[in-house]
């Protein structure tokens, strides 16, 4: 069986999630789904980066042990992930002993090849990154990303050798194109590469928060060459050889755009030194801004996943933040415009045309189709076509595509109706044979493309399925065969509620109206 280890950043504990870090969390819940569907062997990371100094105020801010802090911020993101259907198979954080054993071990394999020195560091500051900034970086004398001004500090650290691998990061890209994606990214690190690289604190004196240096507890190791390790320690580097074995290397990071430079540089620098496979491929996506702001929780302009998923339903955010993002750009989200997808996508579109082919089934023919025939006809051909670039976009981590591409035959089925008008049919005897073949076109489509929203709509696209009469159990349920056409089965389709109630403006669906979905 294939196998896909597929990674998100982990998160800072100093706030609850916000709609951007939910963005990077369904995007990859999508990809994992996806990698699923098609027979893969998927191991799904998530986690918690909580050996930040800004957690560590947090936690004291509040009266609390920092450890007891994040043990309850622990059950806040994993909360909030259940909500939205994220379905990570491992958790990990940082303040864990398998963590704690896998930084200890990288530390010192990197050490064994001449990689870490002592020094002193002199240098800007940004509490906000928890990372130190060049001048040519600060935009105004302030940090770029948190629009504040960084600290100047001076300590005595070690270092971890960056420079050096310098040519060995440009031979990679180089010779794995893939590795670094999208194209825009790896651009930047290219530019990045080729003016030179300095060597990278890894350590910080005089704290007591953090994994003890490996004999030096005096220093802890920096939060954010700690934090990058996770991917490795989480599968038993350090802890379980066995296991290490069986998922290293990752075959995907997602990360947000602002770290791909410690994804895609530090740590495969990192890894190379302490002699380990590479992660196969990064992604670093975009932002999601609001009004045009970016979301940030140092900018107070963040907004609440669960309040906005409290509008329309979960699974209208998903598909909102999957379809609407270009995956790899920035985008903007505004309720004003959510409501508006949540109207022409699911209310007037799909749910219309899942409703539509049911009520006429149940209204022709008493809910019962008998087989049909396929034939060469033009939505068959839509279908084969829409599975072919779905699959496509998904493999190229194109998710905006993929959704595009299941909607062309969503629209295709619409068209296909009206066309043949199966209620015209409907009034002659003698053309039963030929609304029974339409309305099992029809059915089929609506089937298909169920099948291609799954990834994204997970609980949704199991209510059509049923209604439409695919009653395969989830986990039995395969890609190459769901999405094969066919129309040689007899069908029972099922009249349900209103998946998707239309919004009227300023007006929220009633919670009922919401929970129709996952009640019937």
């Amino acid at each position: 069986m294939a196998r896909f280890y597929l990674t998100t950043a982990i998160d800072y504990v100093n706030s609850r999630p916000h709609l951007g870090t939910a963005y990077e969390k369904v995007a990859a819940d999508v990809i994992a789904r996806y990698r699923r569907l098609r027979g893969a062997d998927t191991r799904f990371l998530m986690g918690n980066d909580e050996h930040s100094q800004n957690v560590y105020r947090r936690g004291r801010e509040l009266g609390l042990d920092p450890l007891a802090y994040c043990d309850q911020m622990e059950e806040e993101f994993k909360a909030v992930w259940g909500r939205l259907e994220v379905s990570f198979d491992d958790f990990i954080r940082t303040t864990e002993p398998r963590h704690k054993a896998g930084v200890t071990r990288m530390l010192r394999q990197i050490a064994d090849q001449g990689d870490l020195y002592e020094g002193v560091y002199e240098g800007w500051y940004c509490d906000s990154c928890e990372g130190f900034k060049q001048e040519k970086d600060l935009l105004g004398g302030e940090c770029p990303v948190h629009r504040i001004k960084p600290k100047w500090l001076r300590e005595k650290n070690f270092f971890f050798r960056l420079s050096r691998y310098r040519d060995a990061l440009l031979a990679h890209f180089d010779a794995h194109p893939e590795f670094l994606r999208p194209e825009i990214r790896r651009n930047e690190i290219l530019r990045l590469l080729e003016g030179g690289l300095e060597d990278i604190s890894v350590s910080r004196s005089g704290q007591a928060w953090g994994i003890p240096m490996p004999g030096h507890p005096q220093s802890v190791v920096y939060v954010w060459f700690d934090a990058l390790i996770n991917y490795a320690s989480a599968v038993g580097f350090g802890s379980d050889e066995a296991l290490y074995d069986q998922w290293w290397p990752a075959d995907l990071h997602i990360v947000g755009k602002d770290i791909t430079r410690f994804h895609s540089v530090f740590w495969p620098a990192m890894l190379m030194s302490a002699r380990l496979p590479l992660p196969r491929q990064v992604f670093g996506h975009g932002w999601v801004h609001h009004r045009g702001e970016r979301m940030s929780k140092s900018l107070g302009t963040t907004i609440d996943p669960l309040e906005v998923a409290g509008r329309f339903g979960v699974e209208p955010l998903r598909l909102y933040l999957v379809k609407e993002i270009p995956f790899g750009q920035d985008g903007d989200f505004s309720y004003e415009r959510f409501e508006q997808r949540y109207n022409v996508d699911l209310a007037n579109n799909l749910g219309n045309l899942v409703s539509r082919v049911v009520a006429m089934a149940a209204k022709y023919c008493g809910g019962c189709l008998a087989a049909g025939v396929t034939e060469q006809t033009h939505l068959p051909a839509v279908a084969n076509l829409a599975v072919r670039k779905y699959t496509e976009a998904m493999d190229r981590c194109e998710l905006h595509n993929a959704v595009a591409a299941a909607y062309t035959l969503v629209d295709a089925t619409n068209e296909f109706i009206t066309a043949r008008e199966p209620w015209v049919l409907a009034r002659d005897p003698s053309k039963s044979v030929q609304l029974n073949q339409v309305l099992c076109e029809a059915a089929e489509a609506v089937r298909i493309v169920a099948v291609l929203l799954l990834p994204v709509m997970p609980v949704s696209a199991e209510v059509i399925l049923t209604r439409i009469g695919d009653h395969t159990a989830a986990g039995e349920r395969r890609f190459d065969k769901a999405t094969a056409w066919s129309t040689g089965i007899e069908r029972t389709l099922v009249v349900g509620p209103v998946l998707w109630p239309r919004a009227e403006s300023g007006r929220q669906p009633t919670q009922n109206e919401k929970q129709e979905k996952f009640n019937s």
